[in-house]
């Protein structure tokens, strides 16, 4: 690339950066969240993450985090567990239910959806998350349901 179009490249991000308000462009610092009362992570990922005010949570089955076994009982047993997991790394954030944005559900059987979504229903009361369900041939440690969310930091 000649110095010429680069030198342009450059001055043409600099305008654009301009415009948009930004005086320079800066990475999103991240911080780690980690809670004692929610089951450790079972590999190389952390149980939370922020950037830019978004808490990005790990994908939580219902592992009890005492025993660091499943809960027994399917998915009656695995939602409470997995919610109760959530609220204790969105606590180690200073975030509650009332926070999470979005969430992703990924269910093996397809025909728990019912159940799951009257259990999972029961901790939102208003302005509920965005979600997604998604159908799934296997889970971590045997289980019937993984939850995952976003969480919005407010100003």
């Amino acid at each position: 690339m000649s110095s010429i179009n680069f030198d342009c490249m450059i001055r043409r991000l600099f305008l654009i950066t301009s415009i948009l308000g930004c005086s320079s462009l800066t990475w999103a610092q991240k911080k780690i969240y980690h809670s004692e009362t929610a089951p450790a992570p079972i590999g190389p990922y952390s149980q939370a993450v922020e950037a830019n005010g978004l808490v990005f949570v790990a994908g939580q089955i219902g592992m009890h985090p005492n025993t660091k076994k499943l809960v027994s009982g399917g998915v009656e047993a695995e939602v409470p567990q997995i919610m109760e997991n959530i609220l204790a790394i969105l606590k180690a954030a200073k975030l509650d239910y009332t926070d999470i944005v979005n969430t992703t559900i990924y269910v093996k059987d397809l025909s728990d959806f019912q159940r799951i979504n009257t259990l999972y229903g029961k901790y939102f009361h208003k302005n509920y998350p965005a979600r997604t369900t998604v159908g799934v041939a296997d889970l971590p440690a045997g289980a019937s349901v993984e939850i995952t969310i976003i969480a919005a930091r407010r100003k």
